[in-house]
């Protein structure tokens, strides 16, 4: 069931429930991707249609950010929970361990990508790491080649947003890919260089602030936030 949330149309899941439509679509011998919007995107998705058409365009829209969830609840139209995009990857990685299925990491600064493959499959044994590719390319057809060239069954791209979801919904299916996904700063966690808060931090939903303590400098971007809820409320109150 779709619910729409300041314009965008996200999938009322929770983490177990995406986990089976993602093993659903990655079972399917055809294209589909998956956007994980958070705050940022909301807002960014108000000025640039083209990102606002490619969000409620994937085949899965799942709440990456505790302020979707928020947002959600102040509008009137609450969703079941917050399914973050790294949980996500992490569960179709388990899927994908089992089928013995192959994987292609695209996006981060060189190196990254490299480093958060060997941890990947010292994990998942039974993946096949197909390629990787850092975010740090012109050619958009040259990188589509390499990435079909590598014949991927889960593609994750991380060349932050709206780059990575405009770059999906254009070349994705081009990519001989069955599912692609949209993960940001992945990488860097999957290579252990970025912590994720402790999971005290995270069921309280607080994982934004430990992001802010350990990375100060993102002190503008948690600012957009307030500005989410506050949209959130006067759409309540227009209804």
């Amino acid at each position: 069931m779709k619910k729409e949330i300041l314009g965008i149309q996200f999938d009322d899941l929770t983490r177990a429930e995406a986990a089976q439509a993602g093993a659903a679509l990655l079972g399917e011998d055809k294209f589909h991707y998956v956007v994980t919007p958070n705050p940022e995107f909301i807002l960014a998705a108000e000025k640039d249609k083209e990102f606002r058409d490619v969000l409620n365009e994937a085949d899965l829209v799942l709440a990456d950010g505790i302020g979707v969830v928020y947002s959600a609840k102040i509008q009137g139209t609450p969703l079941k929970g917050r399914v973050p995009g790294i949980e996500f990857a992490g569960d179709m990685l388990v899927h994908l361990n089992e089928m013995g299925g192959r994987l292609y990491l695209l996006g981060a600064k060189p190196g990254v990508a490299e480093e958060a493959g060997a941890h990947i499959v010292e994990n998942y044994p039974n993946i096949a790491l197909c390629g990787t590719q850092d975010g740090y390319f012109q050619d958009e057809e040259a990188v589509l080649l390499k990435v079909a060239a590598a014949r991927p069954d889960l593609l994750f791209v991380c060349l932050g947003a709206p780059k990575q979801e405009k770059w999906m919904a254009r070349w994705g299916k081009h990519t001989g890919a069955r599912l692609a996904i949209g993960l940001g700063g992945a990488l860097d966690v999957f290579a252990g260089r970025v912590e994720r808060a402790p999971e005290s931090w995270q069921k309280l939903g607080l994982e934004w602030a430990y992001r802010l303590k350990k990375e100060p400098q993102r002190a503008g971007r948690m600012a957009k936030l307030p500005l989410v809820l506050v949209k959130a409320a006067g759409k309540r109150l227009k209804k």
